[in-house]
Parts: C-alpha cells; sequence; structure tokens
C-alpha cells in the first residue's frame, strides 16, 4: 500500500507510505507533531498550527492488513524502522521525524479514545527537577536533578471499565448498653438482623493494558481528568511513542473488579453504623462490566542515573504527578530520627519540670 492523501477539510498534506503515517506541513514541507501546551498539530519550523478536532479519521477504520511486520520505511529520510510490534507511535532514530504505524491502529486496535499530552517535555523537565529538590531522605546528589538520562511521551494503553456491582449483605448487630440500678451493673445486649441490597455504578475505572509497564507504577499515576477525554485521531501521536494493548477488557476484568474491591466494603460498612458490633452472615458481591474503553493515557517516562544504577521514574502527562522510588540517603534518616527522638527527649524534660518532677 503506498498513497499520499489531500485533506482537503484542512488544506493537510498527509502521506500514508506503507503504512507510515507522516503530517507533513503545508507550509514549508517539515515534519508536525503534536504540541502539548497548546492541544494542536504543530510545525516547529514555520510554527503553523492545525486543530485535530477538525481532521477526518476515515483512513483510520481502512481495512489494513494484520500481519505484525515489525520494519517500516521512514518516508522522510528513506532509513529501515525497526518496531517491536507493540508500537502504534515512534520516531525515527535517523531524522528524528515523528511516524504513526496505522495498521496497528485500525480495526481492533483502534483506540476509543485518548487524554493528549497537556505537559510539554520541557516542562516535564522542570516539574521531575522541582520533585527532585523536594526529597527530604534523598542523597544530596540526587536532589540536584543533573543526571537525566533520558525523558521520553508515551502513550500507555489502558483499558477504562464502567462497572456495575449489585451488593446483597446479611448482618448480625448488636448494640450493648450498660446501667446501674440498686447495688447491681447490669449490661443489656440487643440483636438486629440487618440487611442490605445496594446498587453501585463506577465509572472510567482504569487498568493498563500494556505488559511492560510496571502495574503499581501505573496505577500511582491516577487520578487523570477524564472530562478531558477524546475521541481518538491519530494526530495525538505524532512526535510521541505509543503502544498498542497486550491484554483485552476480559483478561484485565479481574484487576478491574479488584481496584474496587476496597471502595464496595468501604460502602458497605457506611450504611451499618450505630451499632456495636457487626458479624456479616453473608455478603454477596456481584460485579459486571457495562463497557470498556480502549484508551491512551499520556506518561513521560523518566530515566535517571545515580550512583552507578538507573532510576526509573514515570510522570502524568496531564497532571505532572511524580511516581517512582527515589533512592534513600542512611545519613538522612539517621539525622531524621535522631532530630525525631531528641524533641521527644525536649517535650518529655518540659513536661516534668512543670509538673515538678525531673527526668534522668
Amino acid at each position: 500500500m503506498a498513497t499520499a492523501l489531500i485533506l482537503t477539510g484542512v488544506g493537510f498534506f498527509l502521506e500514508v507510505i506503507n503504512l507510515v503515517i507522516h503530517y507533513k506541513c503545508p507550509n514549508c514541507g517539515a515534519d508536525m507533531a503534536f504540541n502539548a501546551e497548546t492541544g494542536k498539530l504543530s510545525c516547529h519550523s514555520c510554527g503553523r498550527e492545525d486543530d485535530i478536532e477538525n481532521f477526518p479519521d476515515e483512513f483510520i477504520k481502512a481495512h489494513f492488513s494484520e500481519d505484525e511486520a515489525k520494519e517500516y520505511h521512514c518516508k522522510n529520510c528513506g532509513a529501515i524502522l525497526i518496531t517491536e510490534t507493540e508500537t502504534t507511535a515512534t520516531t525515527c532514530s535517523f531524522c528524528g521525524a515523528g511516524v504513526v504505524l496505522a495498521d496497528r491502529l485500525s480495526g481492533k486496535m483502534a483506540p476509543s479514545k485518548v487524554i493528549p499530552f497537556a505537559i510539554s517535555k520541557e516542562e516535564a523537565m522542570k516539574a521531575f527537577k522541582k520533585w527532585c529538590r523536594n526529597g527530604r531522605l534523598t542523597p544530596k546528589g540526587f536532589m540536584t536533578a543533573d543526571r537525566i538520562k533520558n525523558i521520553t511521551g508515551i502513550y500507555v494503553p489502558f483499558w477504562l471499565y464502567d462497572l456495575n456491582s449489585r451488593v446483597q449483605v446479611n448482618a448480625i448487630c448488636t448494640k450493648v448498653r450498660t446501667y446501674t440500678r440498686g447495688d447491681y451493673i447490669y449490661t443489656e445486649t440487643r440483636y438486629y438482623d440487618v440487611y442490605r441490597d445496594i446498587n453501585l455504578d463506577y465509572l472510567k475505572v482504569p487498568v493498563d493494558a500494556s505488559e511492560k509497564m510496571n502495574d503499581e507504577l501505573m496505577d500511582k499515576l491516577e487520578p487523570y481528568n477524564y472530562q478531558e477525554l477524546k475521541d481518538f485521531k491519530t494526530p495525538y501521536l505524532a512526535g510521541y511513542i505509543a503502544e498498542k494493548y497486550n491484554y483485552d477488557e476480559k483478561e484485565l476484568l479481574p484487576r478491574a473488579k479488584a481496584k474496587i474491591e476496597n471502595y464496595i466494603n468501604a460502602y458497605i460498612n457506611s450504611t451499618i453504623t450505630g451499632y456495636s458490633s457487626v458479624n456479616y452472615k453473608d455478603k454477596r458481591i456481584d460485579t459486571i462490566n457495562t463497557h470498556a474503553y480502549y484508551t491512551l493515557l499520556p506518561v513521560w517516562m523518566v530515566y535517571y542515573d545515580y550512583d552507578k544504577s538507573e532510576h526509573t521514574f514515570a510522570m502524568n502527562g496531564q497532571t505532572g504527578k511524580v511516581v517512582g522510588k527515589p533512592p534513600i540517603s542512611f545519613g538522612k534518616v539517621v539525622a531524621w530520627f535522631g532530630g525525631i527522638a531528641g524533641a521527644t527527649f525536649v517535650a518529655l524534660k518540659i513536661i516534668a519540670l512543670l509538673m515538678g518532677g525531673g527526668l534522668l
């Protein structure tokens, strides 16, 4: 397949060669990429910007082959792009052009929604350096944040689940009252048979669908503002790396159910209050998936060299929240706990003196 399309609706020139999409600026011919600051497709050469919402998406619905080819040719410089089967967007290692691999975004693999990057690479660098400086127990050399090896913008595949939980609970509850009558102290216990029939809806429960990404790290990036969800269009991916899902919505449904389990139990407990004790005889929770959205969420991955080892951090590409495990300074930890112990000793000394006593 080798075609060139002119999208007359926005006067925009799009090249689709061997299923590799390049967005060319109609003014100067340079490559364009998604601009996280303006939310538009931007040309870094002449400054032209185009509104992505006006882009037609007919080519996304085309029936491409499902073969998992790993080799593509960059139309910009002619280099061969070798990608893993999960990659749906990347940049050419030779000329830096942002490309989208259209055959991996069609049919079943086409995302339904996307949250575009709202934080640029420069803003992400500043936010990460600020986060490093706030590390009270991290080594001084780490806090300078001058050892960033690489920072990469990745659209991570997620499934967003709309879940419905039907909950039925039977419990034996007690109310205990103690009172005195004459010379006797009485304890009165009343028993109650409590029943609850609850219907709960949880919307947009996120579960990452990439086997490469650390699940714990991705969970900590929440929350995203799902009011900013957009209908998926390939220009959002230009200039970034994107992955397709490794697990479908059925395979990840147990994880989605597990994520809301604590919330369900907390809600049940909130409906049974005012009792001295609660003993559950039966608790039935039936959770079903009412809808699942294949969605791409923005993540900045930061790779940081320190003390001859690489540390990986993730940043929410929409909110700027940073998660990861920084190195800990043993000296600072000792000093911190020593300070707490010293403050406690001083406080006890003052209290003892005020009470007329002493402290050894």
